[in-house]
């Protein structure tokens, strides 16, 4: 692994973040309410739940300020997650992060993710998300067409893939030819939502009219409507559950 400059832990407030370089903020929480999404990109990543609605088991690449987890947690206890991550100085902050311990349900695993799935054979997962990056942006490992296609071996047959991907990235083309390849023109992507931040989904389920609307989509504005519904959903199904 390249030498990394070491993650930077910041709070004021009810804020606390997590920095690579000072002033580009990596992952942000709210000490109020800890599984809150606060950036954009991470509230876009879960529209998942347009194609699996309720998900039972979640690969995540990345773990940060530890959001995602945090929100998928707080909205389906009862799923099984597990998420990969390549740095040991990131995973010893999770507790400044508020992240809960492993248990039956939930593990953390100090790995690289790419040899991780490429060595896991009988698993299947509802969702994966993809969400690593380095100091140059994606990783090679993580924006190749055989990191894709060992993420859609692990995919349950109605699973769906989200990565999330910076417009400026000079890998980004690499990562949609590689998904269109793997997943058969299955794909669709949120690019008006979160700022540079382009949102991929891919999978069985991603050639419906969910997919259609996403491709339609043609007014920022509206793309952050459609993410601020889907989380006043899942807040209102967490309400009533």
């Amino acid at each position: 692994m390249q030498n990394l400059p070491k993650p930077l832990v910041r709070t004021e407030g009810n804020r606390r973040t997590l920095e690579f370089t000072p002033g580009d903020i990596q992952s942000a929480m709210r000490l109020s309410r800890p599984h809150a999404l606060v950036l954009a990109y991470t509230r876009a990543m879960m529209c998942f739940v347009l194609f699996v609605p309720r998900p039972r088991r979640i690969l995540m690449v990345g773990l940060g300020g530890g959001s995602m987890l945090k929100f998928c947690r707080h909205h389906w206890p009862d799923a099984d997650i597990t998420v990969l991550e390549l740095r040991a100085d990131v995973i010893a902050l999770r507790e400044r992060f508020l992240v809960p311990p492993d248990d039956a349900r939930l593990r953390v695993i100090h790995a690289d993710a790419a040899a991780w799935i490429a060595d896991c054979a009988q698993a299947r997962f509802d969702v994966i998300v993809v969400d690593g990056f380095d100091s140059d942006g994606l990783p090679p490992a993580l924006s190749s067409r055989p990191f894709y296609a060992d993420c859609r071996r692990l995919l349950a047959p109605d699973g769906v893939l989200v990565a999330n991907v910076f417009s400026y990235d000079r890998r980004r083309g690499n990562v949609l030819d590689a998904l269109d390849g793997i997943f058969d023109g299955h794909t669709c992507v949120l690019d008006k939502a979160a700022g540079n931040n382009h949102i991929l989904f891919a999978g069985a389920g991603t050639t419906g009219p969910v997919a259609r609307l996403l491709r339609r989509l043609p007014f920022e504005f509206l793309n952050r409507l459609l993410v601020r519904l889907v989380l006043i959903r899942l807040a209102c199904s967490s309400v009533f559950a």
